[in-house]
């Protein structure tokens, strides 16, 4: 199963990360320009491999099992970067927080629900966050290359997540909830 053209796709995602925080950690507008190319080929796979999976028929329990880790991983890594390089800072970095607190959230309450073989699966609004994720990050990622428009533009995007990352952490939130209230799936 690893051997998939999905899972591998998603398996590239994971090991493009290090070459991502690498880039974002020099001090260098080329380096920002290949980032960007890299966080967004990334961000592409996390669309494709899905769409491949089901169109192969190759749709596989460690692909479902990879695929958010994949996803939170790389959203996680650039965050972090972007705020230890000042592109993120004051309030947008309340923004930040935010998403990453949602991550963690998620990603234990799913964990958590399928241990009750509850399903979780992702709303059509969290797949708009996660778009809105993915542009945010990549436009903060040039940020120092970029026009005060288009720094807006990213600053507006980010606050966008996060307003979407709370409604949508809410949602699975409660719905988690209500399955522990009854301890059953």
């Amino acid at each position: 199963m690893l051997n998939t053209l999905p899972n591998l796709l998603t398996l590239a995602r994971i090991v493009a990360i290090p070459a991502v925080v690498a880039l974002l950690a020099v001090d260098w507008q080329v380096a920002r320009w290949i980032a960007f190319a890299l966080f967004g080929a990334a961000a592409f796979t996390d669309w494709l491999d899905g769409k491949l999976a089901r169109a192969r028929g190759e749709v596989s329990p460690l692909g479902r099992f990879l695929d958010p880790i994949a996803d939170k991983l790389l959203v996680a890594a650039v965050v972090v970067m972007l705020v230890a390089s000042g592109d993120v800072a004051g309030w947008a970095v309340g923004a930040a927080i935010v998403i990453l607190c949602r991550e963690i959230l998620v990603s234990g309450l799913r964990e958590y629900l399928a241990e009750l073989s509850v399903p979780m699966p992702v709303s059509k609004l969290a797949k708009w966050k996660t778009a809105a994720q993915l542009a945010a990050l990549s436009l903060l990622i040039l940020g120092p290359v970029l026009t005060m428009e288009l720094q807006l533009l990213a600053q507006a995007l980010l606050w966008l997540a996060a307003g979407l990352t709370l409604i949508t952490g809410w949602d699975y939130l409660s719905r988690g909830l209500a399955h522990m209230r009854t301890g059953s799936g």
